[in-house]
Order: structure tokens, then sequence, then C-alpha cells
């Protein structure tokens, strides 16, 4: 009998690593979109085809929950107007946003939209996973800095779930 024929089943990956992949996946894509000029349509497409799920350049890329991925990066597009000047003002003073490198303003920005938007989400998990994105990039002295405005900004859009902390 070959090898492998028997195995069983692969155990579908559960919602939350999903999620965190489409997390993963949509930092990447807005900082592609940010540093390179990719248009939304462009970044979308390349992801969910190439990257989400796959293995590039010998990294195998986690399956994402794609509506996730593109409510995130669509969100973060409709609305980084508005949200931008509420991550400016959760920096320290003399650190504008645009001082910021692009990975940490992508990870800001998405963790800011799921904030305001995905309430089926708790706060202290959004705030968490983004931390956790942000491990993947920077040192821990900038993840410090991503839980601290991410934690400000939650206080804002969710001060119900965040009162008396």
């Amino acid at each position: 009998m070959a090898e492998g024929k028997n195995k069983p089943a692969k155990t579908p990956e559960k919602k939350a690593n999903r999620r965190g992949a489409a997390r993963l996946a949509a930092v990447q894509a807005l900082y592609q979109m940010d540093i390179g000029g990719t248009g939304i349509n462009d970044v979308l497409a390349e992801f969910e085809s190439h990257w989400i799920g796959n293995e590039v350049e010998g990294e195998k890329y986690l399956p994402a929950e794609a509506a996730f991925f593109r409510d995130v990066v669509s969100g973060v597009v409709r609305d980084q107007a508005k949200l931008d000047p509420l991550i400016d003002d959760a920096l320290q003073k003399g650190w504008p946003l645009k001082r910021i490198d692009a990975i940490l303003r992508a990870v800001l920005r998405a963790g800011s939209y799921e904030l305001e938007h995905r309430r089926d989400v708790p706060g202290r998990v959004v705030v968490s996973e983004y931390v956790d994105v942000a491990h993947a990039f920077v040192e821990k002295d900038e993840t410090g800095m991503v839980n601290a405005v991410l934690d400000q900004i939650a206080r804002q859009f969710r001060a119900d779930e965040f009162a008396g902390r």
C-alpha cells in the first residue's frame, strides 16, 4: 500500500486561526498598498489568488477567512481618512502617523478599523491579535506602542467593554 493513502483527513482550521491569518494577510496587503501604491482591487486579487493558503518563496501562508480579509482591507481603505486622525491622537506627541514605519501604520489602521466595525470580536481579542501580528514584523518596544495605541482607541469605540479597567 502506498504511503499516506490511509491517513486521516486533516481537521479544518479553527475559525480563530483563519481570522488570525486573515489579519496578517490584511496587514501585509495594506503595507503593500501604502509603500507600492498598489490599488485595492489588484492587492485583493493578488493576495486571494497567490498568497492566502499557498506557499510563496518557501513560506507556507495559512488558509485565511477570505471575507474577513476583504472586510478589513476594504474597510481600512474606505475609512482611512477617519481612522488616521484617531491614531494620530493616540500616538505620542511628536510622532504623527506619517512618521511611523509603514508596517506599523498598517497594523494600527487594521486594528482600529476592526475595533470600530467588528463588534463580533471582543475588543481585547482585537488588541491582542494585532499585537501578535506586529510581533511578526517589529521589535518588542514597538509592539508595546501598538498595544498602547490600540488600547486607547478600543476605549473610545468600546467603552462598555473597557469600563472600570
